[in-house]
């Protein structure tokens, strides 16, 4: 690890040098790429540096605690200070661990979020209403920018589907694992009986696609435009905005109206397309490839049921881990670190210990 280390610190240096090169800062592009190859490496060096000095300060507490054996109470400080330090060492090692790690390449990507209401009837898609909620107060955390795409509502103001949009650094990385079977436990306002009714919703993660990894041709694809419905306001409802795409090769059907404009649904319509086509190819390299080996990381099973939320008990679980979090409400409005944080530690190490097997 102290060989990576010292690499990542002179590449460090030398985009810190570049970013001082007046060639460089004339190069708008390039300034840019470099800029974000420097606030890459920031974490790998400020961990890694941070490391370097509390062994120094660890050395000189275990001196103090040889020095202070006379003296019971500077000996008890030096003592706990000693052990502060060296369980700030362990953090420090683990995530410097992280950072090393072998990353997904779509973790930088921009994604693509589905939400569908399953089994339940209409508690179902008041819960897909709470889920949808939930990914957007989340992305407001993060300062991600989210964007509903397509929304379809219910009789009882609950969501049949919705696809968001969703760009920010990270966005990928934190959310790839959401996607499953999202369970509910809870009694529904219109049970008189106070029963327990268990209801359902799917989740779907998508890596957000670039042009140049999916090509779309134009003869491959047919648009339809009509006129949206439901909220909008005037100018959306009565113009020609929505906009219907139909991939023929696939005969994948997309479609956007929430924007008032037909070129900004088109433009979402066209991600969501690009990102469910490359799902679709990864999905088919990864069964022709590892058909037998779906319950590893990156498989993308949704009929698995990954997570329930009781109400009754206040707690959420994920049943992968597991991990058991009773912070119902406070997940529900964005703050879900607490399960997606040792969700993504789970499957990071799932994913090393199926790299190590391979080079055995």
């Amino acid at each position: 690890m102290r060989d990576k280390l010292r690499e990542i610190e002179q590449r460090f240096e030398d985009l810190a040098a570049q970013l001082a090169d007046p060639a460089v800062i004339g190069d708008r592009r390039r300034y840019q790429d470099v800029s974000k190859a420097y606030s890459d490496l920031a974490p790998y060096i400020e961990a890694a540096r941070r490391r370097e000095q509390v062994d120094g300060e660890l050395e000189a507490a275990r001196a103090m605690v040889r020095e202070a054996s006379g003296d019971a109470e500077l000996s008890a400080l030096a003592r706990e200070e000693v052990g502060r330090l060296e369980a700030e060492a362990v953090s420090l090692d683990e995530r410097l661990a992280d950072l090393l790690s072998p990353k997904d390449p779509n973790d930088e990507k921009d994604v693509v979020l589905e939400i569908r209401s399953g089994t339940g009837g209409d508690e179902a898609t008041l819960f897909a209403a709470e889920l949808l909620r939930m990914y957007l107060r989340h992305a407001e955390r993060q300062g991600w920018d989210a964007t509903v795409i397509h929304e379809s509502r219910s009789a009882v103001s609950g969501i049949k589907e919705a696809i968001v949009s969703i760009e920010g650094r990270g966005a990928w990385s934190r959310l790839k694992h959401e996607s499953g079977v999202h369970r509910v436990q809870r009694v529904p306002e219109t049970e008189a009986s106070g029963r327990i009714h268990t209801s359902a919703a799917s989740v779907a993660v998508l890596p957000a696609a670039e042009d140049v990894e999916i090509e779309v041709l134009d003869k491959d694809l047919r648009v339809d435009t009509f006129a949206a419905s439901g909220a909008g306001g005037q100018h959306v409802n009565r113009t020609m905005s929505a906009v219907r795409l139909t991939h023929l090769p696939t005969g994948l059907v997309v479609q956007s109206q929430d924007q008032r404009s037909q070129h900004a649904n088109k433009a979402l319509a066209m991600k969501v397309l690009r990102a469910r086509l490359l799902e679709k190819a990864q999905s088919e390299q990864h069964e022709a490839i590892a058909a037998d080996r779906r319950s590893m990381v990156g498989s993308g099973d949704r009929s698995e049921k990954i997570r329930t939320y009781n109400f009754p008990q206040g707690r959420v679980t994920d049943h992968r881990v597991p991990v058991t979090v009773h912070r119902l409400q406070e997940i529900l409005d964005g703050d879900i670190d607490p399960i997606v944080v040792p969700v993504a530690r789970h499957f990071q190490a799932e994913r090393l210990r199926s790299e190590h097997g391979d080079e055995r």
